[in-house]
């Protein structure tokens, strides 16, 4: 790729994403890579400060019309996800007020569909910043999103949800937290193979990963290359389009997105 004509790219700044940007920007030197929370990722992207990014998939559903997923480079899960926990003070079917972290918007409407499909709780939301701990929160229970969630709290619980885990015991289907989206009017031909090849290098590099940047996190080497290795899923397959299409559906009906979201173009495997 040539270094004219910058591409300005923005990643998520949790330990996720490094096996997705790792030498990305050897791979592609006219790539100006920035990180920050999804949420934000999905702003900038939508104000034109960002080309391409790394935003939350309900920010794609919301955007559909001017957006196109441009890699099959992706955040998911195929069971638990460690890194997206709900603590509830009170028993999960007693909840009436949820504190959704700063940084979440996927995570945030997951929780509102879970609690409406199993309990058929609407429940008031309340912020958390991502500065706050927990314990400044009065909700009955707070989501956390990234690296802060892997620790658990020193306050007692009635229930800490995974929330990767409940959806793939639910639906038995994967999850996508993130997707690689640019505006569809934007030319970035090339990109999504150099975004591929720097996931496919990156999980094979788990090892060196973890060695620099668990301690980053609080966590040792161990439990960073499980994380990396075990709890997430890097590849958009038929059986992750499957359970975004499922994803989509739930929010649709909720309002959290628009309704008539064209899946043609997508090859979804259901069984």
């Amino acid at each position: 790729m040539s270094t004219d004509n910058p591409i300005r790219v923005g990643a998520v700044n949790y330990l996720n994403t490094k096996p997705l940007v790792y030498q990305l920007e050897e791979i592609a030197p006219n790539v100006r890579l920035s990180f920050d929370l999804p949420s934000r990722l999905a702003d900038q992207l939508a104000a034109n400060e960002l080309d391409v990014a790394l935003i939350p998939s309900v920010e794609y559903f919301r955007n559909a019309d001017a957006y196109r997923i441009i890699s099959d480079a992706c955040i998911g899960c195929r069971g638990p996800v460690w890194s997206v926990k709900l603590f509830c003070r009170v028993p999960a079917d007693q909840i009436k007020t949820v504190a959704l972290d700063e940084g979440s918007r996927t995570s945030a409407a997951l929780v509102r569909i879970l609690l409406k499909q199993k309990y058929g709780i609407e429940p008031q939301l309340l912020p958390l910043p991502i500065g706050d701990d927990m314990n400044q929160s009065t909700a009955d229970a707070m989501l956390l999103i990234g690296d802060r969630a892997m620790h658990t709290p020193l306050s007692s619980f009635a229930e800490i949800w995974d929330l990767g885990d409940i959806w793939c015991r639910w639906t038995e289907l994967p999850f996508v937290f993130a997707m690689w989206v640019t505006r569809a009017d934007f030319d970035c031909a090339g990109l999504a193979q150099s975004l591929n090849s720097a996931r496919d290098l990156g999980q094979n590099a788990l090892q060196s990963i973890s060695e620099i940047e668990a301690a980053k996190v609080a966590l040792s080497v161990p439990e960073c290359l499980s994380y990396l290795r075990d709890n997430l899923h890097f590849h958009l397959g038929p059986r992750e389009l499957a359970g975004l299409r499922l994803f989509y559906d739930y929010a649709a009906e909720l309002d959290l997105a628009p309704k008539g979201l064209d899946w043609s173009e997508y090859d979804c495997e259901t069984a």
